[in-house]
Order: C-alpha cells, then sequence, then structure tokens
C-alpha cells in the first residue's frame, strides 16, 4: 500500500509540472520495516511499479529492491534521522521556488495556507553538491522544525507527517513563491506577523481537518 501510494504521488508530481524528465526524488516511511521507501534513480516516474522502489534503512543501508537508489537517498535519510515526525518526503525541482532558491531569498509566510502547512519561512540551505553528505546536512539545518526548505540553485524539499502532506507543501509553496513574485510587480508584499504564523500554525496541527470523535 506504501509504495503504490508513492507511485502515485510520483505520477501527480510528474503531470503538475513540478519536476522535469527523472529529476526530484520521493520516499515514504515504513512504521512496520523501520525504514523508507524510495525513488530509484534516473527512471521515468510514469512507467514505475512497485519492485522498481528502493527500501533503505536508518544506517543508510539496502534492505530490499534491485535498482540503485535516488542520488539524494542521503538526504532522505538524515532528514528522517533528524525528524521523527517526518513521514514522508517530496523533492521538486519547481520553477518558481527554485528561483528563489536561485537568488537566496527566502519565501516569507505572505499567505496563510503556507503559514500553516509550513510554519514560517522557507528558507535557503547553503550550496553544495548534489548527492554528497554535505548538502543533506545543509538541508537538515536549512529545515529546522519547519516543513519546508529551499536548496541553493537546485529546488525544493517537503516534508510532512504523511506522503500525500509532503507533496501538499510543495504545492503550497511553490504557490506562494509566484504570489511572493507577483506582489513585487504590484507594490511592496505585507507580511503575516510572527504572532499570527505560530497561531496560524498551532491551529493546522491541532486543529485542521477531519478528527475521530468530532
Amino acid at each position: 500500500m506504501l509504495r503504490e501510494r508513492l507511485l502515485a504521488v510520483g505520477r501527480e508530481l510528474y503531470s503538475s509540472g513540478m519536476i522535469a524528465g527523472t529529476w526530484g526524488n520521493i520516499s515514504v516511511w515504513d512504521d512496520v520495516k523501520n525504514a523508507f521507501w524510495i525513488t530509484p534513480s534516473g527512471m521515468d516516474y510514469l512507467t514505475l511499479v512497485p519492485e522498481d522502489l528502493v527500501l533503505i534503512d536508518i544506517t543508510g543501508q539496502t534492505k530490499e529492491g534491485f535498482r540503485k537508489p535516488s542520488s539524494e537517498f542521503l538526504m532522505h535519510l538524515d532528514i528522517y534521522r533528524a525528524r521523527s515526525d517526518v513521514k514522508g518526503i517530496v523533492h521538486t525541482h519547481s520553477v518558481y521556488a527554485t528561483a528563489h532558491a536561485v537568488a537566496n531569498k527566502c519565501i516569507p509566510p505572505i499567505v496563510e495556507d503556507m503559514a500553516q502547512i509550513v510554519g514560517g519561512s522557507v528558507e535557503t540551505a547553503s550550496y553544495e553538491l548534489p548527492g554528497t553528505e554535505e548538502l543533506a546536512l545543509a538541508v537538515v539545518v536549512g529545515l529546522g522544525e519547519k516543513n519546508a526548505v529551499l536548496l541553493a540553485n537546485h529546488g525544493l524539499v517537503g516534508v510532512g507527517r504523511n506522503l500525500e502532506e509532503a507533496f501538499k507543501v510543495c504545492q503550497v509553496v511553490e504557490k506562494g513563491a509566484q504570489i511572493h513574485l507577483m506582489s513585487y510587480l504590484l507594490g511592496t508584499p505585507v507580511l503575516l506577523s510572527d504572532e499570527d504564523v505560530r497561531k496560524m500554525r498551532s491551529d493546522y496541527l491541532n486543529k485542521y481537518g477531519q478528527r475521530k470523535g468530532e
């Protein structure tokens, strides 16, 4: 089931235009196996089947799968090690978010859905070569306790309490990045206050959506 969900998100990610070709990567944490499933390196999202996915444990060892894992598996590994709340990770190269990453400009929480799901501004991690442990560490630092981080000259990483939330983070950040850029054409963006961001983030985590017993 987890692998099917990952493949579904991969197809949706590709159709959304937030990645091109075989770039980007996705993973989901498997509580039963105490490891994560990740997309393979350099394969078309539209042709992937469950057997193409690779299972990697918290030590970085491949436990299942015969494919070479994504070149960014170290980044996923270090995020899971640092954040026990994260159960899904999506890495995109979406245009507006990446434009901010190239300019080394944060995306402030100028819209409410971004404040809620990200928990504040999206900062840019320091530049490191792709696929390296240095990049993985920079991403963990840049992410902090929030749900999104920009990779300088590279792209965006979104995380969530499940895979679908991680994908939603990427969608909301890309929309926020576009709004941020366009708002400068109209004037000076008015930012939400830190207090309002904290309140909206708390409400999202504790009250938003349908809950059992309500």
